[in-house]
């Protein structure tokens, strides 16, 4: 059995008077691919921000390798360093190029060589195919190119976990597929992602695990054959009968 990297226990998460996320419970282990899925507005990607600590549970706890990370005292940012977010907006720099925006995170707050930083980028970008486009600005870019960047630049800081908030929604239908295909990629090298998607191929053929959202709670997980073949629950039902 793998062992479990993030542990999400009865988190709730409220915005005034709205709460958005109720008594969630789930579990992150070594490998996984977990693919969360569910209608616009079911807490989808605020449980991915607090995942990530972009937002503070109300209630509930986190805990990364067994040791709970929504104390007080915490750092962030070292925590970012090894749970690591790909966003829809891709948040690139739109000062920097490529390759700036890709070695600044692991110089400026893990303070590595950046010799070895810039090698270590230059091996991702090749990864995802944006070597020749290592000198442009963000502006420059298609919307495939700057969430491949993105990609690029979260693996430099070198996570156990990668999140994706929907990261092929703010993309054109043709550059979905050059995205899509990097995450397949590193699926199959084993690392251990957690993506909110409206991409149902990619959830029923990737994932080693999806979960369905709804309302602000978990109303089932399984394996895709059981979420995708035999769903239990009628929401889910209701849900992937609507595709």
């Amino acid at each position: 059995m793998s062992e479990s990297i993030i542990e999400v226990n009865h988190l709730s998460k409220t915005f005034g008077t709205h709460q958005v996320l109720k008594d969630v419970d789930f579990t992150v282990s070594a490998g996984d691919v977990t693919c969360i899925i569910g209608a616009s507005g079911s807490g989808k990607s605020t449980l991915l921000r607090c995942i990530n600590l972009l937002e503070r549970p109300s209630g509930g706890e986190i805990l990364f390798h067994g040791t709970p990370i929504t104390g007080k005292h915490n750092n962030p940012s070292r925590y970012r360093a090894k749970v690591g977010m790909v966003f829809q907006s891709f948040n690139l720099f739109q000062n920097m190029t490529v390759l700036d925006n890709c070695t600044i995170g692991p110089v400026k707050v893990l303070k590595e060589n950046p010799a070895d930083v810039k090698e270590r980028a230059m091996s991702f970008l090749e990864k995802v195919g944006m070597t020749p486009y290592i000198s442009a600005k963000p502006r420059q870019l298609s919307g495939g190119q700057k969430q491949r960047v993105a990609i690029a630049r979260a693996l430099t800081m070198q996570p156990e976990v990668l999140l994706f908030d929907e990261p092929t929604s703010a993309l054109d239908p043709q550059m979905v597929g050059e995205v899509l295909g990097v995450m397949r990629s590193l699926a199959a090298e084993g690392l251990t992602m957690l993506v909110v998607t409206h991409e149902m191929a990619f959830a029923r053929d990737v994932s080693t695990k999806v979960v369905y959202m709804a309302d602000g709670v978990i109303c089932e997980q399984g394996t895709p054959q059981q979420i995708f073949e035999a769903p239990q629950n009628e929401k889910t039902k209701d849900f992937l009968g609507r595709l």
